[in-house]
């Protein structure tokens, strides 16, 4: 198979889909790998490193998609990147359809094949193509969260890890999964104390055992985070609904019983965002305020440490690529039925059920899709 890496160019995005050391093991297998000149860049690999690891480098993103049967990315196809996909083309990389309906209707249109890394499921149910972004976002969470808390940035002046005499600050976490357990590490080590929110007892239990004494766990609901937010320093919000939107936890008219200068980080923002006051932002404009309060919003967190994004993303999704490539999409996706979870738009049909409700759009179960 012809599989093509173009340069992500959503802004300020400097991971690239595959490693030197991934090119090497699909080009050993017999594929054909093209990459985009300087795709790698950004990550700390030159077009020199994946010419050496049997990678053909190409000069601009048309030829990478014109003549590639399988697209690798890292963040969904943007606007000019639209009419480059043709029908029957597989591409393989984060979509996140819910949160854009524009990118919905043009996959739809141009009748791709578009398998979501975010919806690829593992025999136990968990997201192995999310874990890894998942771990980067959820420690940057906390990186990023301290840094705005600063008064220089509108913050609260709060040191979160605090001083001998001074109490540390206060970070609340919705969602108890991989972002929210990532998260609450980060915190809980640089001293802050901690509430983890989640609606799953099992999991609350589960991480009351592994996280320091300074991490509290509790129940999820609108009268616990009403009671919370007016004395926490940080607030992330860390829901993730596989393929739909994320709920909003937090509303706008909640702001008003925070504190000047407390700081939202929403990670769930590349679905919809759990707090409605939150926005997508970018690595160059980060954060906005809102009544006070300061949003941190950027829908690609891991793309501002791409070295280590890139080769944690390179290890979860290169098997599957393999799989891809040694089989083709269908079947593949026949024998691992946690690939064809991945499935959600194919020749112009929504086959993920979640993205059909976000936009109130026909449904077609994958099975049919497959079996035609």
């Amino acid at each position: 198979m012809i599989i093509g890496v173009p340069k992500e160019i959503k802004s300020n995005e400097n991971r690239v889909a595959v490693t030197p050391a991934g090119v090497m093991e699909l080009s050993k297998r017999g594929h054909t790998v093209q990459i985009q000149s300087t795709a790698g860049e950004g990550s700390g690999f030159s077009d020199e490193d994946y010419f050496k690891a049997g990678a053909k480098v190409l000069s601009g993103i048309e030829d990478t998609y014109r003549s590639s049967d399988m697209i690798l990315k890292v963040k969904e196809p943007i606007e000019s990147e639209y009419d480059l996909i043709r029908a029957g083309q597989l591409v393989f990389t984060y979509f996140h359809f819910a949160s854009s309906e524009a990118l919905t209707r043009a996959m739809i249109s141009n009748k791709a094949v578009c398998l979501a890394y975010e919806t690829v499921e593992a025999p136990d149910r968990s997201l192995p193509l999310l874990v890894p972004m998942s771990e980067v976002a959820g420690r940057m969470a906390i990186q990023q969260g301290a840094k705005y808390l600063e008064r220089p940035s509108q913050g609260r002046g709060i040191l979160l890890g605090g001083v001998p005499g001074v109490p540390p600050g206060k970070v609340l976490i919705l969602g108890g999964g991989i972002v929210g357990t990532q998260a609450a590490k980060m915190a809980a080590g640089l001293g802050a104390m901690v509430t983890i929110l989640d609606v799953n007892l099992n999991r609350l239990r589960h991480l009351a055992d592994i996280l320091p004494p300074n991490v509290v766990t509790m129940y999820s609901n609108e009268y616990n985070i009403r009671r919370l937010i007016g004395n926490h320093d940080l607030i992330v919000g860390a829901v993730l609904i596989p393929g739909a939107k994320a709920p909003h936890l937090i509303t706008r008219e909640m702001l008003k019983s925070m504190r000047p200068g407390t700081v939202l980080v929403d990670v769930a923002v590349d679905q919809g965002g759990c707090i409605e006051t939150c926005r997508p932002t970018t690595h160059a404009d980060p954060v906005f305020i809102i009544d006070h309060i300061v949003h941190y919003c950027v829908a690609n967190m891991p793309g501002a440490v791409p070295y280590t994004s890139t080769i944690a993303l390179t290890n979860a999704t290169l098997p599957y690529a393999l799989e891809l490539a040694g089989k083709g999409w269908k079947k593949a996706c026949n024998e691992n039925p946690g690939l064809r979870k991945g499935l959600n738009i194919v020749d112009g049909k929504v086959v993920y059920q979640g993205v059909a409700e976000a936009f109130d759009l026909p449904y077609q179960p994958v099975e049919a899709v497959l079996e035609a």
